[in-house]
């Protein structure tokens, strides 16, 4: 193993989508992660198709998509964590980790010993992230959290989708769960901050992270014009809050993406689409401007899109450096000519189902490239080679706990 966390060894006890993208962007990185997972159960998007992986026989196995987008380059162990032989196998691996991940509610692993608290004392140098709904303070501490709830609670529905004057009008959910991405990249983070931090004074811990904060976090300008200027911002559709040319506009074909992001490319916008006086025109003559004049400017360029197709407008308006695009489905997406050649769709080998796609790490490091190394693993599939091989169990020690029902 050569990327560059390839020293570090990863603890994972997390399910479900915000810890296993913490994880996996670690273990993408080099990392050695050992999954914990029920036994019989596993993480419950394991569960979460269809569709679901199919074996070389066509067969369709336990492992929806949803679980393999999340933990690949991992291994999996399965231990009864409500045993007591199973929250020793637990300590044991701790004692050997650079880093312990969980999602559990709060308070939901002390009642094991395999809290911050319980553990700090024996493995003080262990990095320790808890991730919840709400944080391990406040009147919220104790409530789940998900994904959707917290879209809503942190402010994101509330700027998200058409305004409620408009013909589908109202709150809206971003299509993927945005707020677990962004929770499971500040989890990276800190981790990363928290180790460097270990090398300089020898001492791990405990990361204490929330959704619902990483949601107001990320709400990032939306959040930032409200405590400036005391206004609620709300739902503009497709535009932007504070520039304007930004937005979707209508072509003869469907919609064009058009994102001016200033006064240069505003002129050559217009004078592409015939309309070369508004660049000089008091009212649209700077960004200021045009959001206050915002309405006009929209009606008049879209008299003008809706003359050209598509394909036309990308092509005669990159021309003249003026950011564009279409609007692309999935499908659409994995042909793109860009995203093929940056190699964002990857194959790997899986034990039961030969070779299958995945989506690449963005991440491009050149001298410690991410490597993907492993398939996301099957339901335990490492148990016996991680007691094994690190935890120093024979054959005997990992049959007798099998019968006990432990892993």
């Amino acid at each position: 193993m050569s990327g560059a966390l390839s020293h570090i060894k990863v603890l994972d006890l997390s399910r479900v989508l915000a810890g296993p993208w913490a994880t996996q962007m670690l273990a993408d990185l080099g990392a050695e992660v050992i999954k914990v997972e029920r036994p019989g159960v596993g993480d419950d998007t394991r569960g979460w198709g269809p569709p679901f992986l199919k074996d070389r026989d066509g067969r369709a196995t336990r492992d929806a998509a949803y679980y393999l987008c999340t933990n690949r380059n991992k291994k999996s162990v399965t231990i009864d964590i409500t045993t007591t032989d199973g929250q020793r196998l637990v300590r044991e691996l701790a004692a050997r980790a650079d880093v312990l991940v969980e999602n559990y509610k709060v308070g939901g692993l002390s009642q094991y010993g395999l809290d911050y608290a319980s553990l700090k004392a024996d493995f003080p140098r262990l990095v320790y992230c808890s991730i919840t709904g709400f944080g391990q303070t406040g009147p919220y501490a104790p409530r789940a959290g998900y994904d959707f709830l917290v879209q809503a609670m942190g402010g994101m529905m509330s700027v998200t989708g058409r305004a409620d004057s408009e013909e589908g009008g109202g709150p809206i959910k971003v299509g993927v769960a945005v707020t677990d991405l962004f929770t499971g990249l500040y989890a990276s983070n800190a981790i990363l901050a928290a180790l460097a931090h270990r090398e300089k004074s020898g001492r791990g811990q405990h990361i204490d992270l929330a959704l619902l904060d990483v949601q107001v976090a990320t709400m990032a300008n939306q959040a930032m014009n409200y405590l400036y200027s005391g206004k609620v911002p709300g739902r503009l559709g497709n535009a932007h809050p504070n520039v304007v040319p930004y937005q979707d506009f209508p072509t003869a074909d469907g919609n064009v993406i058009i994102a001016v992001g200033n006064d240069g490319q505003f002129a050559r916008l217009v004078a592409a689409i015939g309309m070369p006086e508004l660049a000089t025109d008091a009212r649209f003559a700077n960004n200021l401007a045009r959001v206050g004049n915002r309405t006009e400017l929209i009606r008049l360029l879209r008299q003008q899109t809706i003359k050209r197709s598509t394909v036309d407008w990308v092509h005669l308006l990159e021309a003249v450096d003026v950011p564009c695009g279409p609007i692309n489905d999935i499908a659409h997406v994995f042909e793109d000519p860009q995203v093929l050649a940056r190699g964002m769709k990857i194959e790997t080998d899986h034990p039961t189902a030969g070779r299958i796609p995945l989506v690449a790490n963005p991440i491009r490091l050149s001298e410690s490239p991410v490597e993907y190394r492993n398939a996301p693993p099957t339901l335990g599939q490492h148990t016996a080679q991680v007691l094994a091989d690190l935890l120093g169990y024979d054959a005997t020690g990992i049959a007798a706990l099998r019968e006990r029902k432990v892993i």
